[in-house]
């Protein structure tokens, strides 16, 4: 009969072990959370504050300046500008505290106590993977729900404050080019969910050779959009072109004209989210701009498609950085925590430098929507994944 080693019946006990001891072990994983929350809670509170400052001396002035804005207008703007600060500040802070916490730990021993009684390192964070992923699911409901209704106010709170007549919802002299580049509009007074003033719409065909040409354009005193009838151009003068001659015809003037939305497939919606930065649109509306807009050219889809990706991934960030904590903290726990959060800062800048220039190159079309937004996070999650790998053992 073979002989089993020391080593080996070691190794047996400590696999049984963390078989037996996988689920809630409420001491452990209590104290892991209570040491975590506790510079959790700090970093996030210090970085907001440096943000707030950030945007004090940013913007404060320009409230300073204006006669209308009352100090609960000005407070009520840095308040709706804190969301978005919450959505950098959260990795970040999440990562710091995993480190921390863990070459903690490690500096008092406390790691090689866990792991002799049978318990993996992947088993010790137990707690902080709870953290982590409640915070990913925190992140992705600010980024959808919350930050593009903030972002919007603070925007409009602040013009509020220089011109008390803006209204967030019109745009003056508006110019919008269809996603198929066959419709050009200019809205003189534009809302986003009501009737428009002083209208023009140009509408282009292609020539069998490929040239662009003028079919008919509309210049009317007002417009509006019906659901299921399309838009509704009243007090109207269309104009049609002779192709050939590319001269145009006679006027016809009208009470009303309809073009159903087979024809004209843009809504006043549409052409307000159009008008806004990718950045300011939520995932949901983004997917939304792709799947109504078949005939959308390619350079807008990609910029398009590479947000979209970046929106859907950027949440799970939270959730990867615990991955990537544990391995490294307990890489350095004999170097100290100083290294430790020196390398955490490291990765953070190297992803942030990573993200931007995958953005810019999916945007351009350089490399893939999917690449360009997708590709940081799948290396940061393929490093955290391996990390686990060698030092969970």
């Amino acid at each position: 009969m073979k002989e089993v080693s020391q080593k080996e019946l070691l190794q047996r006990y400590q696999d049984e072990q963390a078989k037996r001891s996988f689920w809630f072990l409420p001491t452990l994983d209590l104290y892991v959370l209570r040491e975590f929350m506790i510079p959790f809670s700090i970093l996030i509170f210090a970085f907001l504050l440096l943000f707030l400052i950030g945007d004090i001396f940013n913007d404060l002035s320009d409230f300073l300046d204006s006669e209308h804005a009352t100090i609960s207008v000005t407070l009520k703007y840095f308040m709706l500008k804190m969301p978005q600060n919450i959505r950098f500040v959260l990795p970040i802070s999440i990562l710091l505290a995993c480190m921390y916490t863990f070459a903690n730990f490690g500096r008092n021993n406390e790691i090689a106590a866990m792991r002799s009684s049978g318990l993996s390192l992947l088993r010790c964070g137990f707690s902080m993977y709870l953290v982590g992923f409640l915070v990913m699911l925190l992140t992705f409901w600010f980024n959808e729900q919350v930050i593009p209704y903030t972002m919007q106010k603070a925007v409009s709170l602040k013009e509020k404050a220089e011109n008390p007549s803006y209204n967030e919802n019109e745009y003056t002299m508006l110019q919008y080019r269809s996603v198929d580049k066959l419709r050009d509009w200019l809205f003189q007074n534009f809302t986003a969910d009501g009737v428009h003033q002083d209208v023009v719409l140009k509408k282009y065909i292609y020539s069998d050779s490929g040239a662009k040409l003028l079919d008919w354009d509309i210049r009317a005193k007002s417009a509006r959009y019906v659901r299921k009838k399309g838009w509704v151009f009243t007090n109207a003068v269309r104009t049609p072109y002779n192709h050939k001659l590319r001269l145009a015809g006679t006027p016809e003037r009208l009470e009303e004209i309809v073009i159903p939305s087979n024809e004209i497939p843009e809504r006043p919606r549409d052409i307000a989210n159009a008008v806004k930065p990718p950045e300011e649109l939520s995932a949901k509306v983004l997917f939304h701009l792709l799947a109504d807009s078949k005939t959308m050219v390619p350079s807008l889809r990609a910029m398009y498609k590479t947000y979209l990706y970046y929106r859907l991934a950027f949440p799970t960030v939270c959730f990867l950085c615990v991955f990537l904590a544990l391995p490294l903290a307990a890489k350095n726990e004999r170097s100290g925590i100083f290294l430790s959060i020196v390398v955490a800062v490291g990765i953070i800048v190297v992803y942030q430098v990573l993200t931007e220039v995958f953005m810019i190159l999916g945007k351009s079309g350089i490399v893939p929507s999917v690449v360009g937004g997708l590709a940081p996070t799948a290396g940061f999650l393929l490093y955290s994944w391996f990390g686990i790998i060698r030092k969970a053992g």
